[in-house]
């Protein structure tokens, strides 16, 4: 099946960033024409993979979906903070659903964006609902191997280097000054907003603690799934589990 024709978007955040994104219109004439989705990628990832467009595509059949690169990613300016000022590319994305019409917006956001869409919702408001997949609740989690790769790879001059080369990923320098709200504290501030947790109980990079941890530390309304061998993030991500994600999604805003 072909994938839902996109258009690409350019927008800038506030701090002046230039993120490149698309936006797919709905593929259901007359149907959650009103609704908004916004994808936000993994670490080094795009929403140009492979994953993430038929992510994109499958989301289609529920609302209009914006996605985009983060600073750092991709076609986007600037280098990523790993989860800080991304807080800022959401919001570009949101205020661009806002503009083109949708006047409900989900944000939907994987691994690190994860993070980044929880951290939107509570420390910036302005979104109708938000879905967390695969996501990490706390800072400088080192306890798996593919975390102690990503580390290395923020941390290490070579591995920035190897970031930028391979995955077209230019990471800052430096450390956090000061260190972001953590996303289990940003759950809290979510609501009214409804949250939606996603995690696999075969995830490599964090194990189910992590979901645990961002759903207590949430107030109501929120849903926690946990996934039988749902590995981690846009790849792993089944187009059935898309679809109950589109539905729930569809379930909050009718």
């Amino acid at each position: 099946m072909p994938l839902a024709p996109s258009f690409p978007v350019m927008l800038r955040t506030e701090d002046g960033v230039r993120i490149d994104a698309a936006h797919t219109p709905s593929a259901r004439t007359g149907v959650g024409t009103g609704v908004g989705i916004v994808v936000a990628h993994g670490f080094t990832g795009s929403w140009r993979d492979r994953a993430a467009r038929r992510i994109v595509h499958v989301l289609s059949g529920y609302g209009g979906v914006i996605a985009f690169d983060f600073r750092g990613h991709g076609r986007s300016g600037g280098e990523t903070t790993v989860g800080d000022l991304e807080i800022l590319d959401v919001q570009a994305a949101v205020r661009h659903a806002r503009v083109v019409g949708y006047s409900r917006i989900a944000v939907v956001g994987f691994s690190m964006g994860a993070a980044v869409a929880v951290r939107h919702a509570g420390l910036r408001g302005g979104v109708d609902a938000v879905v967390a997949v695969s996501g990490p609740a706390r800072w400088y989690y080192r306890g798996t191997k593919p975390m102690r790769q990503v580390h290395w790879a923020i941390e290490q001059p070579f591995g920035r280097w190897a970031a930028r080369v391979a995955k077209r990923t230019r990471i800052a320098r430096g450390k956090w000054d000061p260190i972001p709200m953590p996303p289990h504290e940003a759950a809290g501030l979510v609501s009214p907003a409804p949250l939606l947790i996603v995690h696999g109980d075969a995830d490599a990079f964090f194990p189910l603690d992590h979901a645990r941890q961002l759903y207590d530390g949430a107030n109501e309304p929120k849903e926690l799934w946990i996934e039988p061998g749902f590995g981690h993030a846009e790849a792993a991500a089944t187009p059935e589990l898309v679809r109950r994600i589109g539905k729930w999604i569809s379930s909050n805003f009718s």
